[in-house]
């Protein structure tokens, strides 16, 4: 009974519960870039895929066929969701280097997630256009009020 006391104590033990959590957030971090490495794969292999079977297969002949703009909005589109999983990657890799949840990075990648869809907007809602654009200027506020705290705080030191 003494020994299970014990046991009790240690497993409550502040130090010990918080270096359990730590370790067991690292061990879901190097899951999570894992899994990440894997979609990024799979993504950059299915964008070359794409891109070589819908260019090659483009019909020969005076102008651009009415479908290009769409094939090319696609590419751009799936490079863009490339680009967004390597910043979530730059996330966690940051995380599980330093610690610490970088807003200045999770915001840049949110703003890489708004301009894909500007991008690939396809113009059905004008209301949709404005919530991206109000989106997009939050976060860029965000961004640049986040830099310019950091860069004086770093000029202050």
């Amino acid at each position: 009974m003494k020994s299970v006391w014990k046991l009790l104590r240690r497993i409550t033990d502040d130090d010990f519960f918080l270096s359990m959590i730590a370790k067991i957030e690292n061990i879901l971090a190097k899951i999570l870039i894992l899994v990440l490495l894997l979609v990024i794969g799979v993504s950059v292999s299915q964008l070359i895929a794409y891109t070589v079977y819908s260019l090659g297969h483009l019909p020969t002949g005076d102008g651009i066929p009415a479908d290009f703009t769409q094939i090319l909005l696609h590419i751009f589109s799936l490079i863009l969701n490339v680009l967004i999983a390597l910043e979530v990657l730059e996330n966690v890799t940051a995380y599980l280097r330093k610690h610490i949840i970088q807003i200045q990075l999770v915001i840049a990648t949110a703003l890489t997630a708004i301009a894909r869809k500007i991008i690939v907007f396809d113009g059905k809602e004008k209301q949709d256009i404005a919530s991206l654009a109000y989106a997009a200027l939050a976060l860029a506020l965000a961004y640049w009020a986040i830099r310019f705290v950091t860069r004086k705080d770093s000029a202050d030191h």
